[in-house]
């Protein structure tokens, strides 16, 4: 009899400890998930019959409880996601359908995790309930094994301390081996079999961001900036952490923590995906009635140069008025008064002697043309008193520039501004800064974002690497890219800069971005002068919208080319871009409704060398019809259908 209890208990004890595996369908079944609970908690993904991702681990310590090494698990609970979103500032789609399985294991130390099966990828988040106040998170891992050598598209930085505005590199992920530099979020992935998948992460709050290094094997593991305690600025807009807590987040002690998600299959589902946006939380606003998308006529990449004037331009009213009337002749909602036009940078309430702030938001009101102002983050911080300032002058919104950290401070920093500039009703253009990861979904009056090598960086912004931002950092969320170059170039022809500067790319390549790439904000890069001068290429871009009731992913070969359509009210608009080599590529016409007319503009005959050689055509075109398209190198096809 004490034998057969012994036994049993025994029985007991090895059942209790031996490995559980869970499997999660996404609606549609092509993607399957399996969650296995053993010593470690880990999980795979299979798209189809292909592994995408195999018995990667997932593990926690927050405050002495570590998680992840031999859990225990209390409970599960299935359950169904169906939804619709309707975006405040929508990029790709007005309504947005958010549907999914998800599967929650709870386990024992008040921890649990959610993973979502969607029919484009999948996605988990840590869930903590360690009773009441706060806790420290210690650590987060994730190890993201690979099946195979795998095709790595990453942006390295050597440390958390970044612009996030280096090129992409190009690897095979058998030649990233530990002690190469950390790469940031988004990346993207090339299976052997040619699928794509695009890591990122979204609902960040009170937490920090996500970096990547090269694992062991062959993949990549979590890491993140530890929580600074205490700082000191140093200059006018940087700062040094001088104590650091040993942890990556002090935070409460029962919330969620961000979501991690993958999207999953060709290169058209990565550029189309909307995950970011429906994993990004609820619009927190009561009233979003006041925020405005729109375009901006943008002074420092041309530095403030006009002519045929009778004025001597620079930073002065003057000038900004000049830019002001531009604006308004083809209905251009903003400019912008960018670094200048204070005295100092750490005094934001003492102007040049030349401007007058009010005068020009008086002057711009009366023309339906809004200002915004650039301000340092760290002048912001010293100064919160400027926000509810310049909103009663009637500023409409802020550039917030040269924050360079995700770290858990930095990511409150962000919200602390939004929130306050929500308050007082003003947009907040974040420059200097990480990926979206949901809080303009929380606070849409953060409009946009930069973090991407833009135009700004003249000849280093190349199409070569502007061709992926469809498929990585602007399939996570908007873009502040400052396209707009009427003084087009091919790359070897770019020596402009200062005062009369050139962008990479032809012509049409350069209009066709402001249909190809997503921001709430659109800046006009360009001297008024130069759009005043090429009056047709600037009433199409000013005709262009900067959000959009439907999107439709034409054409999309990552690193090759990309071609889009998108719709708002009655009217469809096609853009077309390519990297370094030319492009033949026809469309179908078959989501128009009727019969149309289009009114196109491609590259020129000899675009190739000479890149502001643009053609203008007009046809009449039906939902029957097919489009050719011929796109120099580095060059661009865009259209407007009506």
């Amino acid at each position: 009899m004490k034998l057969r209890v012994i036994f049993a208990l025994l029985g007991f004890a090895l059942c209790s400890f031996a490995a559980r595996q869970e499997k999660l369908v996404s609606p549609n079944g092509n993607i399957r998930l399996e969650v296995t609970v053993d010593r470690q908690l880990t999980f795979s993904v299979f798209y189809g019959q292909e592994q995408i991702l195999k018995d990667c681990p997932l593990a926690l310590q927050a405050g002495s409880h570590t998680f992840g090494l031999n859990p225990r698990l209390s409970g599960s609970k299935r359950s169904r996601v169906d939804e619709t979103i309707r975006p405040v500032v929508p990029l790709k789609f007005t309504e947005i359908h958010n549907s999914a399985n998800q599967l929650t294991l709870s386990f024992n130390g008040g921890i649990s995790v959610d993973f979502r099966a969607y029919d484009n990828g999948i996605a988990y988040r840590f869930a903590i309930n360690k009773g009441r106040g706060q806790t420290d998170i210690i650590s987060e891992d994730l190890g993201l094994n690979l099946p195979a050598t795998f095709i790595a598209h990453i942006s390295k930085t050597r440390s958390f301390n970044t612009s996030y505005e280096h090129p992409y590199t190009h690897i095979s992920t058998a030649d990233y081996n530990p002690g190469d530099e950390i790469t940031h979020l988004p990346i993207l992935l090339q299976s052997p079999e040619g699928t794509k998948v695009l890591f990122s992460e979204s609902d960040v709050r009170d937490y920090p961001h996500m970096f990547l290094k090269p694992a062991d094997g062959n993949g990549f593991s979590a890491c993140f900036p530890k929580s600074p305690e205490t700082w000191e600025p140093r200059g006018d807009r940087s700062w040094k952490v001088t104590k650091e807590r040993d942890c990556i987040a002090r935070t409460d002690a029962r919330r969620t923590l961000p979501w991690r998600f993958a999207v999953i299959g060709d290169d058209a589902a990565i550029a189309g995906n909307q995950m970011e946006v429906i994993l990004g939380g609820k619009c927190e606003l009561d009233d979003t009635s006041w925020i405005r998308p729109g375009k901006v006529n943008w002074d420092w990449w041309n530095h403030w140069t006009v002519w045929d004037v009778d004025f001597e331009s620079g930073i002065n009213n003057d000038t900004y008025k000049y830019i002001i009337d531009c604006a308004s002749k083809y209905g251009i909602e903003y400019i912008l008064l960018d670094e200048g036009w204070n005295k100092r940078v750490q005094d934001p309430f003492t102007t040049r002697d030349e401007i007058d702030v009010k005068e020009l938001v008086e002057y711009g009101a009366g023309r339906n043309v809004g200002v915004i102002l650039w301000l340092s983050w760290l002048t912001v911080e010293q100064h919160m008193d400027l926000i509810p300032y310049y909103a009663k002058m009637g500023v409409k919104g802020l550039k917030v520039d040269f924050m360079d950290h995700s770290d858990q401070w930095m990511v409150n920093y962000y919200e602390k501004i939004a929130r306050e500039c929500a308050r007082n009703h003003l947009l907040v253009d974040f420059h200097g800064s990480f990926k979206p990861a949901g809080l303009e979904q929380r606070l849409p009056n953060v409009i946009s974002y930069e973090g991407v090598l833009g135009m700004e960086n003249g000849g280093r912004c190349k199409p070569e690497n502007s061709i992926w931002l469809p498929f990585m950092r602007n399939a996570v969320g908007p873009m502040d890219f400052t396209p707009g170059s009427m003084q087009s170039a091919q790359p070897e022809d770019n020596r402009g800069s200062g005062s009369l500067p050139m962008g990479c790319g032809t012509r049409a390549y350069q209009m066709a971005l402001y249909i190809c790439f997503e921001s709430g904000l659109q800046m006009l890069a360009d001297s008024p002068t130069r759009y005043l001068r090429e009056d047709e290429c600037t009433r199409f871009i000013a005709s262009v919208p900067t959000t959009w009731d439907e999107t439709r992913i034409l054409v999309a070969k990552a690193g090759d080319c990309y071609v889009v359509a998108k719709r708002k009210g009655k009217r469809w608009f096609v853009g077309a871009i390519t990297g370094d080599r030319p492009q033949d590529i026809d469309i179908s016409l078959d989501f128009l409704t009727g019969n149309a007319h289009l009114t196109g503009f491609q590259d020129g005959r000899n675009a190739h060398r000479i890149a502001v050689d643009y053609k203008r055509m007009e046809q009449d075109v039906t939902p029957q019809d097919k489009l050719h398209l011929h796109l120099v190198r580095n060059g661009g096809w865009c259209g407007r259908i009506e």
